[in-house]
């Protein structure tokens, strides 16, 4: 398992369509992937699981990933979260 955390950029943090961003990004890796936030562990890959932590611009979050494409999986997670999903990072 390979895990890193990361501070959440951009403003509106990750709702409607940065998650989108973000859900599709986690698509792209074989490994399990989670977010956890204030000890709440979601799925990285379900839309509303990362909606239902309420994560806003500013929040610490953990990526975490288990898999053959781990390390892979939460460096360019959290490439794009420190990019403030801005388009050329996608």
């Amino acid at each position: 398992m390979f895990v890193k955390d990361v501070t959440v950029q951009n403003q509106i943090g990750l709702h409607a369509r940065p998650a989108t961003f973000f859900i599709q990004k986690a698509n792209e890796f074989n490994s399990s992937i989670w977010i956890e936030k204030d000890e709440r562990r979601v799925n990285a890959k379900s839309l509303l699981g990362i909606l239902s932590l309420g994560i806003v611009g500013g929040t610490s979050i953990r990526v975490l990933a288990d898999g053959t494409d781990e390390t892979a999986a939460v460096n360019g997670l959290v490439d794009l979260i420190d990019s403030g999903f801005s388009e050329d990072a996608r």
